[in-house]
């Protein structure tokens, strides 16, 4: 049965505001949550970037949802310190952390003054990563020489069971690659033939665990405040593979999305003041095999979305869920 979550976004919305928001999405009916990682916003408009570990605490002690947590290990993250922080949050709160792996996007990466490698070196470092995080979770001291460096680092505080770790991919190749390490796959939301290749990659390669899809819509009572929320807030965001990972500030964000026009937005958010049209659309991502939903409504007010959605999407997928499968014709008359 698919899970419906939020997706909580640090490069919008304040911490405690957003802590808030999690809290009203658990009452009103959401069953998880996401969040991402980063250093700073897409663009000035968003204007946010809060620590997402501190953050997880909170939400976790909060709220009685599981969470998960985009995150890029290798350049500004030494693995070591994260294996600690996902050991630390998994051990108080066992049962609902997980964490997706990626290989990072250059305008939260170059804050540490190190060049940005290629996206193969990044993929092999993050690999690195994965290995040192396993087997400090397994309890094993860990030295590397490679392009990670760790000297005799053992993890003190660690759960009974290791949370999984999930790899995160907006490419058939990516989403193959990860089938290699990951206890998961998650992505982003794209026409159904091309989530239909993502999955088909990474079950092809031999990918275990759930499939968890992150949706950007925008909701709004009319379409223009729609597609205007949309317009503000997601026009940085629409620029794929290698723009996206090479970019290195907001000011250069800002300065291409320039033109950017509403119709480019919505081949990458759903924008709708239809409820009727976002709850088809999740009903067809569940119907392709995804096991967890995150919804991210790319406004920066919450309040609206997490009340008309609680009271009027949720019940209307979770109703599909359970409705049994017709009987064939014959079988009616």
């Amino acid at each position: 049965m698919t899970e419906y979550g939020i997706h909580a976004s640090h490069e919008q919305i304040p911490p405690a505001e957003l802590l808030a928001a999690v809290v009203a999405a658990e009452r009103a009916g959401f069953e998880a949550a996401m969040c991402s990682d980063h250093f700073s916003p897409w663009s000035s408009r968003q204007g946010e970037s809060a620590f997402a570990w501190s953050w997880l605490g909170a939400a976790l002690q909060a709220t009685n949802l599981s969470f998960g947590v985009v995150n890029a290990p290798g350049q500004r993250y030494h693995p070591a310190i994260i294996a600690q922080a996902i050991g630390t949050l998994a051990s108080m709160y066992p049962g609902r952390f997980w964490a997706a792996l990626g290989s990072g996007e250059y305008s939260n990466e170059h804050i540490t003054g190190e060049p940005w490698p290629r996206k193969e070196v990044r993929e092999a470092r993050l690999l690195e990563c994965v290995d040192v995080i396993r087997d400090l979770m397994d309890g094993k001291e860990v030295t590397r020489d490679g392009l990670v460096k760790v000297d005799r680092a053992r993890l003190w505080t660690r759960p009974t069971t290791a949370p999984a770790l999930i790899g995160a991919a907006v490419s058939t190749t990516t989403a193959a690659w990860c089938a290699r390490w990951a206890d998961g796959l998650v992505t982003v939301n794209a026409p159904e033939a091309h989530l239909r290749s993502m999955i088909s990659a990474y079950r092809g390669a031999g990918g275990r665990g759930p499939l968890c899809l992150q949706v950007h819509l925008s909701w709004a009572p009319t379409q223009r405040a729609a597609e205007a929320i949309a317009h503000d807030q997601w026009r940085s965001n629409i620029f794929p593979p290698p723009v996206c990972w090479d970019l290195e500030t907001v000011e250069h964000f800002d300065v291409i999305s320039q033109n950017v026009t509403v119709d480019q937005i919505a081949e990458v958010v759903n924008i709708s003041a239809d409820l009727d049209e976002h709850i088809e659309k999740l009903r067809g991502y569940a119907a392709l095999g995804f096991d967890r939903i995150y919804l991210h409504h790319v406004g920066q007010d919450l309040t609206p979305f997490i009340d008309t959605f609680g009271a009027k999407v949720l019940p209307a997928l979770r109703q599909t869920l359970r409705s049994p499968q017709a009987p064939p014709q014959e079988a009616r008359n």
